[in-house]
Formats: C-alpha cells, sequence, structure tokens
C-alpha cells in the first residue's frame, strides 16, 4: 500500500509527539497533513483538538483512515481527501483560514511540496515535516554551503532541525535516517521591495554550473558582461572567485539591486 507511494509509517510514539509539540496546536488551529498513511499522526494532532484536512493518495488508506476515524470525520474535525496533494491548491483544501501544515510527507514529495507551500500565495502559519535527515541538514546549511532548495526556504521562513528520527522508527524502515524540521515565521517580508519572480531567476542562474564561479554563471546570461557581474560582486563586498553556496539571502538581495539597475 503505502510503500508503492514512498511512504515508511512512523511507529516512534516519541517522535510523533515531538512533531505534533513544534506544531504548538490548540482547538482553534487548522492542519493541513498531507500524506497521513494510517494514521498514526493524524491520531495525535486530532488530540489537540485541532481541525485536520488529511490528504492521502492511496485508496485503500483513505478507506482505512474514514474506519479508524469514524467520529472525527461525523463531526467534522477531520476531513479526508482521497488526492495527489500535488493536484489541489491550497484555498480548495483550508479556504482564506490560517493554517499549518504537519506531515510525515514521502520522501519523492519533500523539495516540491516546501517550496510550492512556502511560495502559496496562502502561507501557512507553520510548516512541520518529518523529512530525510540529509534533505533537512541540506535546508539549515549549518556547513555554509547553501542550495537552491535552502535559500527558497529561508527568503521566507526560518528553519531549524527539532530532532533526528532513525531509520528504525519507521516501518517499513527506509533506507536512511529522518529528521524532524520546523519553518517558523513565514512571510512574505524580503519581497516588499524585491520581485519575487527575478529574484528566484537570479539565484538559479547563480547555480547554473556548479563548478563554475558566480560570476562566470552570471556571465552567461544575455542581460550581463562578465565585468558588470564582477562589479555588482565587489559592491556587494564578496570575493571575486566566489560560488553561489557560499552567498547569504543578504548577499543575494545586494546583488539583485546592484544588478537590477544595469540590466539592458
Amino acid at each position: 500500500m503505502g510503500e508503492n507511494l514512498g511512504q515508511h509509517f512512523l511507529k516512534d510514539e516519541k517522535a510523533l509527539q515531538a512533531i505534533v509539540a513544534a506544531g504548538d496546536l490548540s482547538a482553534n488551529d487548522v492542519v493541513l497533513e498531507v500524506g497521513p498513511g494510517k494514521g498514526a499522526l493524524t491520531k495525535p494532532l486530532l488530540d489537540t483538538g485541532a481541525k485536520v484536512v488529511a490528504v492521502e493518495k492511496d485508496p485503500a488508506l483513505v478507506e482505512k483512515l474514514n474506519e479508524t476515524f469514524q467520529t472525527e470525520v461525523k463531526s467534522g474535525q477531520l476531513e479526508v481527501i482521497q488526492a495527489d496533494i500535488r493536484d489541489l491548491d491550497t484555498k480548495e483544501l483550508v479556504g482564506d483560514q490560517g493554517y499549518k501544515v504537519i506531515a510525515n510527507i514521502p520522501y519523492y514529495l519533500t523539495g516540491q511540496l516546501i517550496q510550492e507551500t512556502l511560495a502559496s500565495q496562502h502561507q501557512p502559519e507553520k510548516v512541520v515535516l518529518l523529512i530525510q535527515k540529509e534533505v533537512a541538514d541540506r535546508i539549515i546549511a549549518e556547513d555554509g554551503k547553501e542550495s537552491i532548495l535552502s535559500l527558497s526556504v529561508k527568503v521566507f521562513a526560518t528553519p531549524k532541525i527539532v530532532r533526528n528520527v532513525p531509520a528504525a522508527s519507521f516501518d517499513p524502515p527506509p533506507k536512511v535516517d529522518s529528521a524532524i524540521l520546523e519553518i517558523s515565521s513565514i512571510s512574505r517580508n524580503l519581497f516588499s521591495d524585491v520581485d519575487e519572480e527575478n529574484f528566484f531567476a537570479l539565484i538559479k542562474r547563480g547555480f547554473g554550473q556548479k563548478r563554475k564561479t558566480l560570476a562566470n554563471n552570471l556571465a552567461t546570461q544575455p542581460q550581463f558582461d562578465k565585468e558588470t557581474a564582477k562589479k555588482a560582486i565587489f559592491d556587494c563586498e564578496l570575493k571575486a572567485a566566489i560560488r553561489a553556496e557560499r552567498l547569504t539571502i543578504e548577499n543575494w538581495r545586494c546583488l539583485f539591486k546592484g544588478l537590477s539597475t544595469k540590466e539592458t
């Protein structure tokens, strides 16, 4: 069932409680749970009194969820939707009200779900996800090596790892360990004076070819020649041979503003 869709069912009660605690839930909250599987996380979410909208692709698991939580479904506290989350719009699920995304998501959805959730026009108040530890580490980037994924999170929010969860905590156990990632302070404040689409386009250009320096990647585009790119990098007090992975969000803001005045 779920394993065919990339799901590994969490059986560690302490990890489940840690996920729920990170969500800081009350009876007034609305939770969007993606890939609820057999409902191991759904139950403690419902125990907080919050309303849960659970989106599950596997029809057999949808049937099981509706059976397991008959009372909550009947009362309206739980709504189970059979669909691929990628085919749905957030407003279709939760309307205009505030909501939180809390889930043990299938690994193959991780990057796309995080990026699309944070970039949506109706952003959640908080996101708590159980994901691959390797991906969580890449998002946090404590080694100072940013990626398009880590920057796509940090332009909107503050990520942190709540705790690591070993592979043995799942049934069936995956081949890698996992981590609980909490994403909070979600907003569009950075884009109050920066065009969002063009800002991300600049970042993608900067990461164009991994082995090239930032200046060389920018110079491969028609907008700027190499000298223009180098001057913008120098004006932002960055090293001439710096690579894209070493730039912070503030560095990218500086670079964007500098280059925006030089586009032809």
